[in-house]
């Protein structure tokens, strides 16, 4: 594991993968954000057989966050539990990742392997829809 990747958050999605349900692509993913408060949320893919009902872990993790009171995502962890590479948030996970964000923060993409990226969110994601003021 790269040196400086929180133990806690990883640990958080890999565990949270383990709760995934993803009949359909068999691509099961965990999630955990640290939001400003230090507190860690964790979410896991839900699948559903209309394609388009389905959540991902980034969101379900910051959804958890939002409805428990807690913003200002700080820190994320992707852990794809059926892939040798580390796989990045998709888009629509990334601007919600934005809207909640608080700076820049790192985003962990753990394989099955153990190997880790890591990059900022406004490298993953550098043009992100803004609205309005900050809500992180």
């Amino acid at each position: 594991m790269e040196a400086g990747a929180p133990e806690d958050l990883v640990g958080a999605a890999v565990e949270q993968a383990g709760r995934a349900y993803a009949p359909y692509s068999r691509f099961r993913v965990g999630a955990a954000v640290r939001t400003s408060d230090g507190r860690v949320y964790g979410g896991c893919n839900v699948e559903n057989s209309s394609y388009g009902l389905t959540v991902c872990a980034e969101r379900t993790a910051v959804f958890k966050a939002v409805s428990e009171g807690s913003r200002g995502v700080v820190e994320v962890a992707v852990y794809a539990a059926d892939s040798d590479e580390p796989v990045p948030p998709c888009g629509a996970c990334l601007q919600v990742l934005s809207e909640f964000a608080r700076g820049d923060p790192r985003v962990y993409m753990i394989s099955r392997t153990g190997r880790i990226r890591v990059a900022r969110l406004s490298q993953l994601l550098p043009m992100a829809f803004r609205l309005g003021g900050e809500t992180g």
